[in-house]
């Protein structure tokens, strides 16, 4: 499936910059922060809402400090209809989220649990689904950046 590649000038990666860094802000303030009027950027905002360049507005979570100690990439062999399988492990209670991957492996979820049963569980849980043939884990010992600090615009 791919995805529609939307053009965005200095000014809408100006935007989604200044939107990365605190969305809570009002339009007058992130106006006078980008050097345009409200109504322009609201103009030019609510475009890169209608074409899925924006697709909402979320906090940023701490999931530390909300008890998920154990991070993990589990990578997945899948035999059966890769789609099918993955969605049915998209929707298993741990799954952050799931890719289709290159390599080795087809597919790879990455967990987030708040204990080590849970995490067994999760991994346990995905070897039951079928097509599923093996996974193989590896342990998120530190964070050095996260997904929501990518800043390629």
């Amino acid at each position: 499936m791919k995805t529609k590649q939307i053009e965005i000038d200095k000014t809408d990666q100006q935007i989604l910059s200044e939107l990365k860094q605190d969305c809570r802000r009002s339009y007058r303030e992130l106006a006078t922060a980008i050097g345009m009027s409200p109504a322009a950027l609201i103009e030019r905002m609510k475009k890169l809402e209608n074409n899925g360049t924006i697709r909402g507005y979320s906090a940023n979570l701490d999931y530390l400090k909300l008890g998920f100690e154990f991070m993990a990439i589990i990578q997945i062999s899948i035999s059966g209809d890769m789609l099918k399988v993955q969605e049915g492990i998209s929707k298993l209670r741990g799954v952050a989220a799931i890719y289709d991957t290159t390599g080795q492996y087809d597919s790879a979820a990455m967990a987030m649990c708040k204990s080590r049963q849970e995490l067994s569980a999760l991994v346990k849980g995905i070897l039951k689904i079928p097509g599923v043939d093996k996974t193989n884990t590896s342990m998120v010992l530190n964070v050095v950046k996260k997904m929501d600090e990518f800043d390629g615009i």
